[in-house]
Parts: structure tokens; sequence; C-alpha cells
């Protein structure tokens, strides 16, 4: 989407050229951080926990294991479900959404732009100081080294049961360079619910409602493939509000001084 947008910038003053530069770089700067939070964690020297917030969550559930709960009563086995497609490309809209949104606002309301990537910035920025004081093993990875019951990670599989097996390759691949620990907060679940709650305000109230399914089918696939515990997912949700507010907060002194 960057590359289209800088394609789309062609034959602009060097002035115009400057500007997008200059309002993209920090996005540029905080993905970086996060792809290789994993190295920075490692310098530090910082444990990875491997069961604290599975502890977390089996206290939330009672004894139980959501994970291991959902994936046996979903049936997941060698053959793909049909609910499993839906689910991938929910899944994939975290890819797609919330810079597709940066994009559209950029455009046509440098404004709103502005209000979207600082909260954006804050998320990720929140997020990724988490990974490297506090990374966590996520459910696939606790389950492979025996510290839960057996989770199968079918995350890309619906895709190449769609006969899309490109997309799934680039999920393969993406796995090997990202930092495989970076699970608390859920930013799946924490970017789904930005986008709804940044929009939230404009939408017609019957939207309002429909809008929900985002996040909520968000975490239900989190949980059903196995990446993300349910705290992990609450406290994305947790991050979205404590940045929301900072940023609102931030917002109406901005408009108090320039008054």
């Amino acid at each position: 989407m960057l590359g289209a947008l800088v394609c789309g910038n062609f034959g602009k003053s060097l002035h115009q050229q400057y500007e997008m530069v200059r309002d993209w770089a920090i996005l540029v700067v905080l993905l970086f951080a996060y792809e290789y939070s994993r190295g920075i964690a490692d310098q530090l020297g910082t444990r990875v926990h491997l069961t604290a917030i599975r502890d977390v969550d089996r206290w939330l559930f009672f004894g139980n294991d959501p994970n291991v709960w959902v994936q046996s009563h979903f049936n997941v086995s060698s053959k793909v479900s049909w609910y499993e497609l839906p689910l991938a490309v929910v899944y994939m809209t975290h890819f797609v959404f919330p810079v597709a949104l940066a994009v559209i606002l950029w455009l046509f309301d440098r404004g709103q732009w502005a209000r979207y990537m600082r909260r954006f910035a804050l998320l990720l920025g929140s997020g990724v100081v988490t990974y490297i004081l506090f990374p966590v093993a996520p459910p696939w990875m606790a389950a492979r080294d025996g510290y839960m019951g057996h989770i199968a990670r079918i995350t890309a599989r619906g895709w190449r049961s769609m006969g899309l097996s490109t997309v799934s390759k680039v999920f393969d691949r993406g796995k090997e360079i990202t930092n495989p620990v970076a699970a608390l907060p859920s930013l799946h679940a924490a970017f789904s619910l930005l986008v709804v709650v940044f929009l939230f305000g404009v939408m017609p109230k019957w939207l309002r409602v429909v809008s929900l399914i985002l996040p909520l089918s968000m975490a239900f696939t989190l949980v059903y493939f196995g990446e993300h515990y349910v705290t992990d997912i609450l406290l994305g949700w947790i991050y979205v509000a404590v940045v929301s507010y900072i940023a609102t907060v931030y917002e109406r002194k901005k408009l108090v001084t320039s008054n």
C-alpha cells in the first residue's frame, strides 16, 4: 500500500515528496522495531515467559485452556473445515485494514490522519515495548514444548485449501522473520478494535453494531488458530482504550492552547 502511495506521488513537488516521507517515516520505524523486537529482548537477556499467561487464562476459565477447548470442540483435524476459510480472511485483515485506513485518511483528510496515526503509533509503540520487556510464548509454542494440551497451528492452511498457496507462503515466510514471542498484547485484536473505535462516531447506528463483528470474530480466530491467549486479546483491547484516552486528552489540551 505504501508502495502504491509512493507511485501515486510521482510528479508532485519536492515539498510534497518530503511531506510524504516525513509523515510515513514513523510508521516504517515502528514496524521495523516490531519485527526486530525479539532481537532486542535477546540482547537485554529478557527471558521468555512460557506459562504465566497460560495460568491467567486458566484462572479466568476455571482451570481450562480456552485454545485447547475451542480446537477440540471445533474439530481440528487433517481436514480443513469450511469455517476456517472465512476465519483465515478475518486473520489477514490485520495486514490490510489498519494501514488501508491510514492511507485513505492521508489522501483525503490529513487532520483525521494525524489523529488516527497518533493512536496507531501509540498502540504499536506500546506493544513493541511490552514485547521487549515481557516476551511471552504464544499458545501453539507452549503446546509444542509440552506446557499445555495439543494445539494445531492452522493459521495458513485455509488459504491453501482455497487454492491461494501464495498467501500461505507469504505467511510462512513471515513466521520466519517476525518475533514469535510478540504475543502480549495481541496487536491483531488491538488493531481490529482500533479501526472500529476510530470510525465509530461517523458510522450510522446500525453499522456500529455490525462493525463489532470484526474485533469479536478476530478474537475467536486468534484463540481458535492457537495464536493468542484470551488474556493477550483482553490486554490488546485495554491498550486501545488507554491510547485512545491519552490521544484524546492531548488533542483537547492542544485545542485549548491553540484557542
